[in-house]
């Protein structure tokens, strides 16, 4: 039988600036608030707009690297899987579902036009850890997750290590990605 897959891809802003935690067995963890946006047409033909909040979870190094620059109204996209956990209140069984984040790509400053952008922590273009290769961003191994949306400056016409193209991921093609 095929395993399931539990994957969720966001683009939304932050809707309140980061709570930093750290459990009792060291570990740091942000709790981040995200709102989407979709606009769409009703039977009346009048355009509505709906704003969907998701609760995320970050943990570790990235959790503490994040936590030091975003703030609320931050553009971000972000991956992860959907958690579901239960807990009590006035005797009443409630459950909650947050997005554990896995990688992270800060797209533009905040709304009010503050800040840079496009810096990216986690797994995706750099390695980060996580798919093949060295796993690093340093040195020419495989840049690891190839199913990540390339940077927009990325070099053109190469395919570079974005999937496909000339220069793959053993050490060719790296000189013109601009990390």
């Amino acid at each position: 039988m095929a395993e399931g897959l539990n994957r969720v891809m966001l683009l939304g802003n932050l809707g309140a600036d980061p709570e930093l935690k750290v459990t009792q067995g060291g570990q740091a963890v942000l709790k981040l608030r995200l709102a989407t946006n979709e606009s769409y047409v009703d039977k009346n033909n009048v355009r509505q707009e709906r704003t969907e909040w998701h609760r995320l979870t970050v943990w570790g190094k990235r959790a503490e690297g994040l936590a030091k620059f975003l703030q609320k109204g931050h553009q971000l996209f972000v991956e992860g899987r959907l958690q579901t956990s239960s807990y009590e209140k006035n005797g009443e069984k409630r459950y909650s579902t947050d997005i554990v984040v896995h990688n992270v790509v800060v797209c533009g400053g905040r709304r009010d036009g503050s800040s840079g952008g496009g810096a990216e922590v986690g797994g995706g273009w750099s390695g980060g850890g996580r798919g093949g290769g060295s796993g690093g961003s340093s040195g020419g191994g495989g840049r690891g997750r190839s199913d990540a949306p390339p940077p927009d400056d990325a070099s053109e016409g190469t395919g570079g290590d974005f999937g496909g193209g000339t220069g793959g991921g053993a050490g060719g093609g790296d000189d013109d990605i601009p990390f």
